[in-house]
């Protein structure tokens, strides 16, 4: 396995990285003993980073990586990496009510966390999203504190713009921001990455696959459960979805003239533009099957070329995608798109 350092400060970790989020949440149900062995096969290969946040199913997912490193053999327990995002509010029904990133609140969050995980410190911590009640530098702040008393090891963000990054990183070193980043989700490309790497702070892209979407295994007849959130997703809806499955099928030409899979060829093209940029990024696949780790482990193989990249670039241009990534009032919580 290949690694990465998350920018000048932060952790040496494997080339790619898993979200586990949908193994407890937001993707209709999931098969809690196949999560357990994805997570050991992932180990196995060598992959360091695993990434959840506190209220992915209400602690429900912390609870599953605890079990899972538990039950890991000592030595992939002893490499594995928590990467953990706080502060989004629920309710008992699933709803959500904000985020709270005061430095009190930053603090008891982290200790909910560090108990449902079974360990003893966290190695990247980071709000989900800015709390816009409460300055970053009171919420970085008291991550610090929690650095200086060794219960977390680096300081992460997560989808904050570039002003908000910079204000950040003059509070303490910031190891990674993470945010989506994918064939279809280019945004950052413009001001937020070459900030990341001014700043030395390296990029944790998660959203590669936009959820599933330009994987090459989502088609227009498939029925999303009722607690699936691409069912409320703009890029999932009626003329959208038909016009993103066109992108997909120009890109399954060019993963098909390399002999590869669409999802591994996306994977793969997140990871050269650490190479175009100069900067460190790390994708985190959110597969919940060990066929679909698999998969994203293969990319790793895969090397491009100028034609190469040329071909992906004329199958899925920059700003191609129809419909945001997020529904309108979920878009309004995200810094990174102000």
């Amino acid at each position: 396995m290949r690694t990465r350092t998350l920018g000048t400060t932060g952790p040496q970790v494997s080339a790619l990285g898993l979200g586990c989020m949908g193994m407890s949440a937001l993707y209709g149900e999931a098969d809690r003993a196949e999560s357990i062995a994805t997570i050991h096969a992932a180990l196995d290969a060598g992959v360091t980073l695993l990434d959840t946040g506190d209220f992915y199913g209400m602690g429900h997912n912390e609870l599953l990586i605890g079990e899972a490193l538990r039950s890991a053999p000592a030595a992939a327990r002893e490499q594995a990496l928590t990467s953990v995002k706080f502060g989004a509010l629920r309710d008992p029904d699933g709803g959500w009510a904000g985020y709270d990133g005061r430095p009190a609140a930053v603090k008891n969050f982290a200790a909910y966390s560090l108990q449902r995980l079974g360990v003893d410190h966290i190695d990247v911590y980071r709000i989900a999203r800015l709390d816009p009640d409460v300055p970053v530098e009171e919420t970085v702040g008291a991550i610090a504190e929690l650095v200086e008393a060794g219960h977390v090891r680096h300081i992460g963000m997560s989808e904050v713009g570039a002003d908000t990054l910079r204000r950040a990183a003059a509070v303490a070193p910031i190891s990674d921001l993470q945010i989506e980043y994918s064939l279809i989700s280019r945004g950052i490309e413009a001001e937020i990455l070459p900030t990341a790497k001014e700043l030395g702070v390296g990029i944790t892209a998660y959203g590669v696959l936009s959820r599933g979407l330009i994987s090459g295994h989502f088609t227009r007849d498939r029925q999303l459960a009722t607690n699936d959130f691409r069912g409320m997703s703009p890029r999932f809806q009626g003329e959208n979805l038909d016009r993103n499955l066109d992108l997909v099928e120009a890109l399954r030409k060019v993963a098909d003239h390399q002999g590869v899979s669409v999802a591994q060829i996306a994977i793969a093209w997140v990871i050269a533009q650490g190479e175009r940029f100069g900067a460190d990024v790390v994708p985190l696949v959110g597969a919940r099957r060990r066929d679909r780790l698999a998969e994203a482990l293969g990319a790793l193989d895969v090397t491009f070329d100028a034609h190469d990249l040329a071909a992906i670039e004329a199958a899925v241009p920059a700003g191609a995608a129809a419909g945001e990534r997020y529904p309108e009032a979920q878009m309004a919580h995200l810094d990174s798109e102000h």
